[in-house]
């Protein structure tokens, strides 16, 4: 594992060291207490459950995961499937299944309890574990949100980089390798800060239209490559082509060698942070029924299965070699290149703007986009390293492996202790700032996780029930 994934946890320390812990200051809990009262006002409209008239229908969930799922780093990890070499045949069976456990995940975990409470994944966890873990809870994400905008922002500069012949870093690579591709990502991360701070609502309608757009370009840039991979028009010999020429079950050098599980898991975690750690209780609060959480099948089969499938195809065709802009070139020229560009373009602005959000938690005085401001700049550095992108895989899992004991401790609390006869809601009733047992769970949970003897896409499942055991146990032992 890459040493620069401790860098969430480093600018994490970093950023609770000097706000929580400044010179001349009050001690942790009285600070955390103040900030976490203040930020109460930024958040009066979130933390009262949703009316039922504003509840949406199904149609506007199945747009929402269709066009949310199709994003720049689709380009990435269909590819990796082809690097990492994995067959065709536990490539489309290891999707089906991964990507089938993925809905299931948010049907029967996460939208029961957003149904339910009609609150935010943020506003419940106040009540179960107190405003200081929240808070902690909101600057993990904000940090692990910057880290994944920035890996778009590269994504989509290895399409501007063709047009100025900069050189994109090689699979490898950690550091950036160039002046030019420290500039161009300083340049387009630039950009897309000041995009998202001036009219974040209208990139939204703009993803909205370009979302299916960019679904075009993945099919059509893959159809438009089978026949340099020897395709026939009639497309007979296409399984002996997808066997021997695209997931042949080669690696490549320096990559590990994948198999059904290892494709069957990263499509179940690949958004483990929304499904499993119920981070999308903010989207299924507003379903009329804890059945909407079937409409994700749309994000997961005709986005990301069929997405990724599309860009192993484009990625074989180009050599095997990791440059998502020429992939897409030279499967539909410039269309393909703009569709790089836009598919990071419409997921980046967004992803920055949560960010921002998140780190209200730590400026409650400063305007909205200030601290979006500060979440662009981070974001934008943090572009600059190929490393965030290149082992995109690791880092999705790490990032749903963080946040997933905080979902754990969330279901035990709703489901298990009213069937156990434990007390619910102790941090909001006794107005608790923050629940050390929770808090334990969570840190206690990962130091387990990571030093399972597993395959890094393993480990958040024995780390699941490890969480929600042990904070059951932790919690009927101290009943008082």
């Amino acid at each position: 594992m890459s040493p620069f994934f401790l860098l969430p946890v480093g600018g994490l320390l970093y950023i609770l060291v000097g706000t929580l812990l400044p010179e001349d200051r009050p001690p942790i809990m009285s600070r955390i207490a103040s900030l976490t009262s203040r930020m109460d006002r930024l958040y009066e409209f979130d933390r009262e459950p949703v009316l039922a008239e504003k509840l949406q229908s199904g149609g506007k969930f199945a747009g929402l995961f269709a066009g949310e799922h199709v994003a720049a780093t689709e380009f990435v990890i269909g590819a990796f499937f082809v690097l990492h070499g994995v067959t065709a045949k536990d490539l489309i069976f290891g999707l089906l299944i991964g990507n089938l456990l993925a809905v299931l995940s948010w049907t029967f975990l996460c939208a029961p309890i957003a149904t339910r409470t009609r609150l935010t994944l943020y506003w419940y966890l106040r009540k179960i574990a107190g405003p200081g873990l929240a808070l902690i809870y909101n600057l993990a994400n904000a940090v692990l949100y910057c880290i994944l905008a920035g890996a778009m922002i590269a994504v989509s500069a290895t399409a501007v980089g063709l047009a100025f012949r900069i050189r994109t870093p090689s699979l490898n690579d950690v550091i950036p390798s160039s002046l030019g591709w420290v500039l161009l990502t300083l340049a387009i991360g630039s950009l897309f800060v000041i995009l998202a701070i001036l009219g974040f609502e209208k990139l939204s309608r703009f993803a909205e239209v370009c979302s299916p757009w960019v679904f075009v370009v993945f099919i059509a840039g893959a159809v438009a490559m089978l026949p340099r991979l020897g395709v026939h028009p009639s497309f007979g010999n296409f399984w002996e082509i997808a066997t021997t020429r695209i997931w042949n079950g080669l690696a490549v050098a320096g990559q590990d060698k994948f198999g059904f599980w290892h494709i069957a898991f990263f499509a179940w975690f690949c958004n483990l942070a929304m499904h499993v750690g119920l981070s999308d209780m903010a989207l299924f609060r507003y379903a009329r029924r804890w059945t909407y959480g079937f409409y994700s099948a749309f994000g997961m089969y005709p986005g990301h299965m069929l997405a990724w499938i599309c860009s192993g195809i484009m990625v074989a065709a180009v050599g095997r070699e990791m440059n998502p802009g020429l992939m897409a070139f030279e499967a539909a020229g410039l269309a393909g290149a703009a569709g790089v560009l836009i598919a990071g373009w419409t997921t980046a602005n967004p992803t920055i703007y949560r960010a921002g959000l998140a780190l209200q938690t730590i400026t409650p005085n400063w305007p909205r986009w200030k601290v979006t401001l500060a979440a662009g700049l981070t974001t934008t550095v943090l572009s600059c390293f190929p490393v965030f992108f290149m082992r995109l895989l690791d880092y999705v899992a790490i990032y749903g492996l963080v946040l997933m004991p905080i979902g754990a401790i969330v279901f035990a609390e709703h489901w298990l202790f009213p069937l156990f006869k434990l007390k619910q809601y102790r941090a909001e009733k006794r107005g608790w700032v923050l629940n050390w047992r929770a808090l334990a769970v969570w840190g206690g949970t990962l130091v387990i996780c990571f030093l399972l003897p597993l395959h890094l896409f393993f480990r958040w499942l024995p780390g699941y029930f490890i969480a929600l055991v042990s904070y059951t146990l932790l919690s009927a032992i101290r009943r008082k």
